[in-house]
């Protein structure tokens, strides 16, 4: 890609987050699901992992999905557009692996999480949040499996890149590269972010509007 795309796409994903994004729905269960209308991005991660804050960074909306310090506040597929128009939602998913709920509830949204990830035809992209102070866990793992089962794309975003030194940034971010070798299905690159700082959201922003522009054509 040259520098040339490179500023295109930038600006086509600073317009594209630039849009009166809302609330549109809430979904309990795939039973709920809203009808599928237009491309749909997923962000999915473990509990607490900063899904919430990086939507709200992206968007430039400080309130548009809720944020909270207990793990497993999100307990729904949150659903986002802009109103008139219908090409692309973004979906803020529930947070695997541990949260302050009964093991039924959790293992209920962990159904949840697997089942609209495998049975989404509308879901073009999932963004797997990584925290960048942690790195790769095995109930992470259990997400890309599913990942690689379904026919939708993915790649990893490491959040809160700006708690971690430099040096361990680039060994987690190397570390896991090295893991996606392993996932055929995933993108080999790995996307840093701060949803304080708003590092890596241009380039996200970015990857995105290059998925809606590829789509559309």
């Amino acid at each position: 890609m040259n520098d040339k795309t490179d500023e295109r796409l930038t600006e086509a994903g600073r317009k594209l987050f630039t849009r009166d994004w809302q609330f549109i729905w809430a979904s309990p269960s795939i039973e709920t699901l809203p009808p599928m209308d237009g491309l749909e991005i997923a962000f999915a991660g473990r509990s607490n992992v900063g899904k919430s804050s990086l939507i709200n960074a992206l968007t430039g909306r400080n309130a548009l999905a809720r944020t909270s310090h207990t793990p497993g506040r999100t307990q729904e597929l949150i659903f986002f557009e802009v109103p008139g128009k219908k090409d692309l939602r973004l979906v803020d998913m529930p947070g695997y692996g541990y949260a302050k709920a009964p093991k039924s509830q959790v293992a209920s949204w962990t159904e949840l999480i697997h089942t609209f990830l495998l049975g989404r035809a509308s879901l073009a992209r999932v963004y797997v949040l990584i925290d960048a102070r942690h790195g790769l866990k095995e109930v992470d793992q259990e997400i890309l499996k599913t990942l690689d089962r379904s026919a939708v794309s993915y790649q990893i975003v490491l959040t809160k890149a700006d708690q971690v030194k430099a040096s361990e940034l680039q060994a987690c971010i190397a570390e896991t590269e090295a893991a996606l070798a392993k996932h055929p299905a995933a993108f080999p690159n790995v996307l840093a972010t701060s949803s304080r700082s708003s590092t890596g959201m241009a380039e996200l922003r970015a990857a995105i509007a290059k998925l809606l522009e590829e789509r559309s054509s």
